[in-house]
């Protein structure tokens, strides 16, 4: 299994500093992304499936889509990567 650390690894682009431990960045995602995106990271992380996700968060794969990429977008912003980096 996957930890939430590896998995922001995998989306941000450039990464200076490194996350903070697992409980901490659990805290500070918390405050910067929606429940939605927090569970869609989570369920990533856990390796779940698409089509799981899509029916467990209630979206359709156009959705779904937006979801990912809005996620992706925001792991990238500056203010966020200061928030979950030590």
């Amino acid at each position: 299994m996957l930890t939430l650390s590896t998995e922001i690894e995998k989306h941000i682009k450039k990464l200076v500093n490194p996350l903070k431990d697992e409980d901490e960045l659990k805290e500070a995602l918390k405050l910067k992304l929606t429940k939605k995106e927090l569970k869609l990271l989570k369920a990533w992380a856990e390796g779940t499936d698409t089509q799981e996700i899509q029916k467990s968060l209630s979206l359709d794969v156009e959705r779904y889509g937006e979801l990912s990429a809005k996620l992706i977008k925001k792991l990238n912003q500056e203010k966020i990567k200061q928030a979950i980096c030590i």
